[in-house]
């Protein structure tokens, strides 16, 4: 693939809206966020792609079910262009896709932030509305290189309610808004919020606390987007590759129509 300037901006012309879904820790569910809510805004006619940029544990690919699919390289006036993966409307791009099934990958800061890089400025992404881009958790080489070199209209941050993920989540939000930074944070996604056992539907359960994604986004002075209970269906349905659409719940598909809702709306006014 082709070698771009490790401080040179990307430009991704075709490409209106950039958000980036982001967590302070892992397991609070942010890859369900980002690869669902990408799925919503493709549904409601959006042109969407979704960027993988957790090169060390990438899990869209097994998420949208393509984790064996290969994309095509193009050539075109010596440069390699790489053709995205295209399901449930969604374009995706992960360096799980270049990955030997079952290996590590092994890389520094440096060469992470290359390749991530590289992935971005080589891929045809072509006319879209929202690329989506799935961060690794924390605060590290490939969080700041992807706000460093791209145009982005705005983050989202994904927690549980319990105080440990909400310290950690505030971390995240700290980076956004560091003053050479300044992404603007368009709100907080609280996910687990609450369990409810399927024979007793009235019943709620807050299994890691209540009132954490409040908390934070009253803290950050940002909407609290959507609270989405811990529910069976969005992990079964996300290790068979499927999205919350296929799910029979329809508070939880209301739920993320209403998130992709807010998004589009909130970028709108800022346009």
């Amino acid at each position: 693939m082709n070698k771009p300037n490790p401080f040179e901006k990307i430009d991704l012309p075709g490409v209106k809206n950039i958000i980036v879904v982001a967590s302070g820790k892992g397991g609070v569910g942010k890859s369900t966020v980002a690869a669902n809510l990408a799925a919503a805004l493709a549904r409601d006619g959006f042109r969407t792609a979704i960027f993988d940029a957790d090169l060390y544990g990438p899990s869209i690919p097994l998420m949208f079910g393509v984790q064996y699919a290969r994309p095509e390289v193009a050539h075109y006036q010596g440069k390699e262009t790489i053709i995205p993966i295209e399901k449930y409307g969604v374009k995706i791009i992960s360096i799980g896709f270049f990955m030997v099934s079952n290996k590590s990958l092994i890389w520094r800061g440096p060469a992470a932030s290359a390749g991530l890089a590289q992935l971005l400025s080589d891929t045809e992404w072509g006319e879209l509305d929202y690329l989506i881009i799935d961060f690794p958790p924390g605060t590290g080489d490939i969080q700041l290189t992807t706000i460093q070199r791209l145009n982005l209209s705005g983050a989202i941050l994904v927690t549980t309610p319990q105080q440990m993920a909400v310290a950690d989540a505030r971390k995240a939000a700290d980076m956004f808004n560091t003053k050479l930074i300044q992404v603007p944070i368009l709100g907080v996604v609280e996910n687990m919020a609450w369990f409810t056992p399927e024979k007793h539907p009235n019943e709620k359960y807050y299994l890691f606390g209540n009132g954490g994604g409040q908390q934070l986004a009253d803290q950050l002075q940002v909407p609290l987007l959507v609270r989405i209970p811990l529910v069976c269906d969005a992990c079964e349905l996300g290790d068979t590759g499927q999205t919350i659409f296929a799910s029979k719940d329809r508070i939880l598909i209301g739920l993320f129509e209403n998130l992709a809702s807010q998004v589009s709306q909130l970028l709108a006014t800022t346009v």
